[in-house]
Order: structure tokens, then sequence, then C-alpha cells
């Protein structure tokens, strides 16, 4: 009988996925996998792989039956060895487009309380100041600041439509962006040093990659304005935490937002926890009952898809 595993879920339930699976006639096999060697245990002869957090290595991928497809909870597949997955001849699909409204609202809030400074408004009237005099720097009107934002895919344009019309001006740094395109959108494109050197508010919109990986390091953040703002809602290894903790104790970066980190949960020990002007959420930015909803359906499709031998809805890109 035909297998399908999920290696890792944080959902309520799996009903969607398990109904999927037994209407083809498939066996339906939920795991809490935490370690690589746990999933490639449960993924032993497994004709479908869905997966959430887990890693999936070569071996692990390697233990699956022939032909099989991984399925990937999200946007994000970096802890899918996609090569080893194209190498063998198995397909990788993934959700991209589940939270794309959520994932952009979550970051445009980000942004305006940072420039806002809602958060030390907020202290200040709990530890009974009031006024502005309190503020850890000036707050500057939209039109007069500039977002540099790094990476304009689908949740990036979202980002943008959501901040523009408060007439700031906007940097755009990536490759696939075209003269063409960034005219339309109203945008600069320019490259990734020139846009954190003239940015006041810099927000994340990369995948991560071995490219990306601490693209926001001790340097990077030495060659932003100082006071430059920095939101983060895509991947926690984009930036250098400890290196963002002390430009933000300097007082070089004068804010940030994360909703995402290298390691999840945030670590009690972690600098961020004790760096000042920093707004943090627990990799929430993708929730709402909506968009939960919406997850779990499609994936529930790719599973379909996937038992009787049609292409994925979204496969991962080859540049994955």
């Amino acid at each position: 009988m035909r297998r399908v595993v999920v290696t890792d879920s944080n959902f309520p339930a799996l009903d969607r996925e398990q109904t999927a699976t037994v209407a083809e006639g498939a066996e339906f096999a939920p795991h809490q996998c935490r370690t690589a060697a746990e999933v490639e245990s449960a993924l032993r002869n497994a004709d479908v792989a869905v997966v959430q957090f887990a890693p999936v290595t070569a071996a692990a991928i390697a233990a699956m039956a022939p032909g099989g497809r991984l399925i990937r909870y999200g946007v994000g597949f970096n802890n899918i060895d996609v090569v080893a997955a194209r190498t063998s001849g198995r397909d990788v699909a993934y959700v991209p487009d589940y939270c794309t409204d959520e994932v952009a609202d979550h970051t445009a809030a980000l942004a305006l309380a940072l420039c806002r400074q809602v958060i030390a408004f907020d202290n200040d009237v709990r530890a009974g100041r009031w006024g502005v005099k309190h503020l850890p720097r000036e707050i500057a009107p939209p039109e007069k600041m500039t977002v540099g934002l790094l990476g304009l895919g689908r949740i990036g344009r979202a980002t943008l439509a959501r901040l523009a019309p408060f007439g700031f001006s906007f940097l755009v740094s990536d490759p696939a962006l075209s003269a063409a395109e960034a005219a339309s959108f109203g945008v600069t494109p320019t490259d990734r040093s020139t846009l954190l050197a003239q940015a006041d508010l810099v927000i994340l919109h990369l995948p991560l990659s071995d490219g990306t990986h601490h693209a926001i390091d001790a340097a990077a953040l030495r060659g932003m304005k100082r006071g430059a703002l920095l939101v983060n809602t895509s991947r926690g290894g984009l930036i250098d935490e400890t290196a963002l903790a002390e430009a933000l104790s300097s007082g070089h970066i004068g804010g940030a937002a994360l909703d995402v980190f290298e390691t999840e949960p945030l670590e009690a020990d972690s600098p961020l926890r004790r760096a000042p002007n920093l707004i943090l959420s627990p990799h929430a930015a993708w929730y709402s009952n909506a968009a939960l909803d919406r997850l779990q359906s499609l994936v529930a499709d790719e599973i379909t898809r996937a038992l009787q031998g049609r292409a994925p809805r979204c496969p991962v890109p080859p540049q994955g």
C-alpha cells in the first residue's frame, strides 16, 4: 500500500490531509519528527512526504520510495535538500501563496510601529511618563524617508502596495527585477550595498540560501545609515543576530522588528532579548484562521495530485 507520511506539524488536526490520502487508497502516517534521523526513519518507503520544520536530508530522501514526492507546508523550503530530491528524480512542491496578505500586513504593521515608535510610547505610559521628550530618536514623516526592499517577490510587492500610499520613497535590490517592472512599481532599482547605505528603513524579503545566509552581518549593519530601521519577516538566518543586538545597543541601528529567528523558539539566552528598541513576534506573520485553512487545503490537494501521478500545483522553482 502507498504511504503518505507527515514528518511534523503544529496544526490542531490533519483531517484534510488524511481524507485526501484515504480517498486515494493510501496509508496515512503522521509523526512529530525533530531530528534528521527521525525523519529518515519515518520516510522509509514513503511515497509522499509532507514536511513542516523537520530537516529532510539526502539520506532521508533516498529512503523514500522511488519517484516519491515531497510537499513543504509553507513558503520556504530551506529545510529540504532540494538538490538531492531532484537528483534522485523526486518532485518537491511547496505553498508559496497561502499567506501573502497576512505576511505583508504584518510586515507593514511592524514597519509603521517602528517609524512611529509605538512600543516606546507604550512603555512610557506604563512607566508613568507622558509626552514625547523621552523618545529614543526623532520621528520623521514618511515623505522624508526611504524604504529599502531587499527582494521584491510576491510578498515584497504586497508589502510595497501597503506602504506606498503613506508617501515613502523606495529603493529595491532584486536581480530578477527588470527596469520596466521597477518603473511600473514606482521604485528605484539599485545594488544591495547602495540600498543599505541610503535607506532609512530596510525590509527583508529574501529567501534563505547559502548566498543570503547572514546577508545582514556586522559589515552590512555598519554600512547602514546611523539610526536606520530594520524589519525581517522572511527567514531568521538572513541576519547575524549577535551583530544586530550589538548594533542596537550601540545606537547605530535605531530600531528593528523581527518575526523570524535562526533558532525557534527564540533561545532564552539570545542577545536579542536584551537589545533595546526591538520588536519581537513569534514567527506569526503568516497566521490567520483563513491562511491556516488555505495552507492545509492546498497541501491536501498536493497529496491528491501526487497520488494520482499529476504534476505539482507549485513545484519549487529551478533556482531552489
